[in-house]
């Protein structure tokens, strides 16, 4: 990745999670919820360009898509919506990925955040509760980690959550990119 830009090993991580849990990415309904100024979701806009798979939007007013990032989507022609809420667009995705809104500060360990949890506003929190009440039974959870509190950890035992094996994915494409680069491979 670059800084804020881009983050191409990522997104292909979560297609590749993607096609190995669901079997297929054309026609999937996404929903990106977190920091849309984020190289992660710049990536994955891009990335789903390239598939028939429309996509809502979800977050902050100043984390939001920018109007000249939308005016690239919309050169890409790619289906996508805004929405306030995730409980607005929740019941209707096929995959969930989620960023953070709260920036973590990795200097400190979690112990030593007393005070700062619970950061994170329900409008962008993925919740077991919002899950079971909300979601399709067979949708799927991504997350590029490591996160906060956007994605309380009583979910990772859910069906839904598919972060832990998409950090596995990541290793094994960014190995094999590493290998197709060095041309050990073809």
């Amino acid at each position: 990745g670059d800084g804020w830009g881009e983050h191409p090993t990522q997104v292909l991580t979560d297609l590749y999670t993607v096609l190995r849990e669901k079997g297929r990415i054309d026609g999937l309904k996404w929903l990106a919820v977190g920091d849309m100024r984020m190289r992660t979701m710049h990536s994955l806009a891009y990335g789903l360009t390239q598939f028939d798979c429309p996509i809502t939007f979800v977050s902050p007013p100043d984390q939001s898509l920018t109007e000249e990032f939308k005016a690239e989507l919309d050169d890409y022609s790619l289906d996508y919506r805004e929405v306030e809420h995730v409980e607005q667009a929740i019941a209707d995705a096929d995959v969930i990925l989620v960023e953070p809104v709260v920036q973590p500060d990795y200097t400190k360990s979690r112990d030593e955040r007393t005070g700062e949890l619970d950061l994170t506003p329900s409008n962008y929190k993925i919740t077991r509760e919002l899950l079971s009440t909300k979601a399709k039974s067979d949708a799927i959870l991504l997350h590029s980690l490591p996160r906060m509190d956007e994605i309380p950890a009583d979910v990772d035992i859910t069906r839904w959550s598919r972060y832990w094996q998409e950090a596995f994915n990541g290793v094994v494409m960014r190995m094999a990119l590493l290998a197709l680069v060095m041309g050990v491979t073809e």
